[in-house]
């Protein structure tokens, strides 16, 4: 891990990063009145309108549909244990996806830190728009770089699993994905320890 991204990965937990025109990622809202109210505001001003929040262990509905109503708020908790994570997970993520694009929406993607599962699901929706694994994860690596990703194999099955690709074109994509990590290694560990001594 860099020492540029060191020093400034507590700046990272709750910053708006676009990926494409359509698709954001970030941490979740802050439990400070103030800055939550600023950050709501800066998702209005992106063009937001679905968040999708993945964190099982919170849930910002009743908060967004008070102060957000024009926001469409999507709930797909799921655990961050490092374990792999079900490919059901992923495919209940179709729902918004489909939805917010053909309307021409704006996604938001969050976790907690912004660092495992929603940039996961976040590389599941770039596979599921037709663009090859490692283009998609470098874009959202460029867009945050505490983006760990750590489930992204377990969304290329998925998608996989929807009939985009054979047996063997799925092991080669997998083999992209592995030799990428191993390219553009990040001290996860580090990260989460960063974060959590500032929370």
């Amino acid at each position: 891990m860099n020492e540029e991204l060191t020093s400034d990965v507590v700046q990272w937990h709750r910053r708006l990063c676009r990926v494409t025109d359509w698709l954001y990622v970030s941490g979740d809202l802050s439990p400070q009145p103030t800055q939550r109210d600023q950050q709501v505001k800066e998702w209005r001003h992106a063009g937001i309108t679905d968040v999708v929040d993945v964190r099982e262990e919170w849930t910002d509905e009743s908060f967004l549909r008070d102060t957000a109503p024009t926001i469409r708020y999507w709930h797909l908790g799921t655990h961050d244990n490092g374990g792999a994570q079900d490919r059901e997970w992923f495919l209940a993520g179709l729902a918004p996806l489909e939805i917010a694009r053909k309307e021409g929406g704006t996604l938001l993607v969050h976790c907690h830190m912004g660092i495992n599962r929603g940039p996961s699901m976040a590389f599941f929706y770039l596979l599921r728009e037709g663009w090859p694994p490692e283009q998609a994860l470098e874009v959202l690596r460029d867009a945050r770089p505490i983006a760990a990703m750590s489930y992204a194999n377990d969304a290329a099955h998925a998608n996989s699993h929807l009939g985009r690709h054979d047996p063997e074109s799925a092991h080669q994509q997998q083999m992209v994905i592995d030799e990428w990590f191993r390219d553009h290694h990040i001290d996860v560990a580090r990260l989460i320890r960063l974060l959590r001594t500032n929370e």
